[in-house]
C-alpha cells in the first residue's frame, strides 16, 4: 500500500444528512418552535401589504366594512414538520404552514379574520467562490388555500393574495434568506 499524498491547500468538508436535518425539523415542530406572530409594527414601511384592515380589505371587502382601518396580527405556524431532501447539487425543502389573521380591536381583543394554508418548496444551493462559502435560496411555488370561513367573513380572493404573497416573498423573504447565507471564509 502506498501513502496518500498530503494536500497543502485548505479544504472544507460539510456533511449533512437528511436524517439529521429532518430529525431537527421534527424536534422543532414537536416543541412548538416553528411559530411566529407578526404585528403591523413589525413589517418594514415599504412592505407592499401592511397589516391593516383597509389593506386586507382588497381581498375581503367585508373585513374593511366591519372593522374600518383596524390593525391586524398574523399568526404563522407549521402545520406539519418541514421536510428536507439532500441532492448532489442542492438541498430541497418543503414547508407546510398556516397563516391565521386577527383584527386587533381598540380594547386589544383579537377577532379571527381568516385562515390560509401556505405550502412552499425552497431550494438552497451552496457555492464556493474563491475562499468563501456562500449559499443561495430560491422559492418555488408557494400555494395558498383558504381553510375555512371564520366569524362569518367570506372566503378571501386567494389568487390575488397569493400573487401578492409571492411578490412579498420575492422582494423581502428571499433576499433576507440570502443575506443570512452571507459569505463565510473557508479555512
Amino acid at each position: 500500500p502506498t501513502a496518500l499524498p498530503t494536500v497543502q491547500e485548505p479544504m472544507l468538508l460539510v456533511a449533512v444528512t437528511e436524517f439529521v436535518a429532518n430529525s431537527a425539523a421534527f424536534t422543532y415542530f414537536t416543541a412548538g418552535a416553528l411559530r411566529r406572530n407578526i404585528s403591523s409594527n413589525m413589517l418594514p414601511q415599504r412592505f407592499p401589504l401592511q397589516l391593516k384592515t383597509k389593506n386586507i380589505g382588497l381581498f375581503s371587502p367585508q373585513l374593511q366594512e366591519r372593522y374600518p382601518d383596524q390593525p391586524m396580527e398574523l399568526h404563522l405556524s407549521a402545520r406539519q414538520q418541514p421536510l428536507l431532501s439532500c441532492h448532489p447539487d442542492a438541498l430541497h425543502g418543503a414547508i407546510f404552514g398556516s397563516a391565521e389573521a386577527f383584527v386587533v380591536l381598540p380594547n386589544a381583543t383579537r377577532v379571527p379574520a381568516f385562515l390560509l394554508n401556505i405550502d412552499a418548496n425552497v431550494t438552497g444551493k451552496p457555492t464556493i467562490t474563491g475562499n468563501r462559502l456562500r449559499g443561495t435560496v430560491s422559492l418555488t411555488g408557494p400555494l395558498c388555500q383558504p381553510c375555512a370561513r371564520l366569524r362569518g367573513l367570506p372566503v378571501l380572493q386567494v389568487r390575488r393574495l397569493e400573487t401578492l404573497l409571492k411578490f412579498g416573498l420575492w422582494l423581502f423573504g428571499v433576499p433576507w434568506a440570502n443575506s443570512e447565507c452571507c459569505p463565510y471564509p473557508v479555512p
